[in-house]
Order: C-alpha cells, then structure tokens, then sequence
C-alpha cells in the first residue's frame, strides 16, 4: 500500500503555521480572553458562585436546563440532563467554583498568549457544555472562534508568552531546551 502525503494548502498553512498570521490570532485571542475574563470575573466575585451560597447560581442554571428536556425535540438531550442532575448538581458546590475559576483562568491565559492552546481547549470544552445545556448566547462565537485557537495553537499566542514559553518548555512530543540534556 502506498503512502501519500497531501500537501497543505497556503491559505490553512498561514493560518496555522505561519507568524505572520499571528496578529489576526491575537485579535482574536484577546476577545475570546475578555469575554471569558469578564464572564468569570463575575462569578468569582458573586457569593452564589464562590461564596457563602456558592452553588446557588449554578443550581439556578442548572434547573433552567434541566426544564428544557420536556418536548419532542429538547434543547437539552436526555444523557446530557442526566449528567448535569446526576453530576453537576449533585455537587453545584464544587462545580461552581470549577466554573467560575476556569472561566476567569481561561480568560487570563487567552489574554496574556500562554498555553494558548491548552487554555483554548478548555473554553471551546465550557462552550460545548454550556451549548449543550440549552444555552445559545455568545457561546457559538466563542466555539468557533475557539476552534481556530486551538488549531492555530503554534501561532496564536506568538505576540505573548508562547513566545518564550513553547520554545522553551516544548511539546509532548518535542521536548524545549528547559528540558534538553546536552
């Protein structure tokens, strides 16, 4: 069986690979990274996330989901509501704080470039949640906007920290000149 390597096409290679690219990418890694900033500034900040009713809000949501799986055709599928009963809400303590600090962690690390592609993943992860919830607002955005964040993980957080960081640290796969041995 023969192996063929398919050749990138210029515009993905630019996008992804390319430094170049890198200004668009932080655009868009400094609204992401406000709008999660933002978003989880106020729910670290708000007792019923981190406080003394902490779980409040998140029960709140949660019930607001959970009522969306009554129709024929339901806004939230019913595997998802068991999680989220079952999960979730059993333990709204714990995962309020799990939200509010992811989302505020998230934000901090779009904003500054570092591990751009790690804390990318874990938006584009609490965007599909909250989606998956029921919950339409700016979350299909930020989905896609977080797709081409993670994809473009080389790139994106070029004017930032992963300047330093990634030749530095390195990958799984390639580990950085902290890490060499020579």
């Amino acid at each position: 069986m023969k192996h063929y390597v398919v050749d990138e096409n210029p515009i993905s290679h630019l996008l992804f690979n390319n430094t170049k690219a890198s200004w668009f990418w932080f655009i868009v890694r400094i609204y992401v990274g406000y709008e999660w900033l933002i978003a989880g500034w106020g729910k670290v900040t708000s007792p019923s996330w981190t406080g003394p009713t902490a779980g409040g809000a998140l029960s709140g949501f949660l019930n607001g989901a959970l009522a969306k799986t009554a129709s024929a055709h339901p806004d939230v599928q019913g595997w998802y509501a068991y999680f989220l009963e079952h999960v979730v809400l059993a333990h709204a303590h714990t995962w309020s704080y799990f939200v509010a600090y992811g989302e505020l962690l998230v934000g901090l690390a779009l904003i500054l470039g570092i591990f751009t592609g790690v804390a990318a993943f874990f938006g584009l992860f609490m965007n599909l949640n909250y989606l998956l919830a029921g919950t339409v607002s700016t979350n299909p955005v930020l989905f896609v906007l977080g797709i081409g964040l993670v994809m473009s993980w080389k790139v994106a957080g070029y004017i930032g920290l992963d300047r330093w960081l990634l030749p530095m640290l390195g990958t799984p796969w390639r580990p950085g000149k902290a890490f060499d041995k020579k």
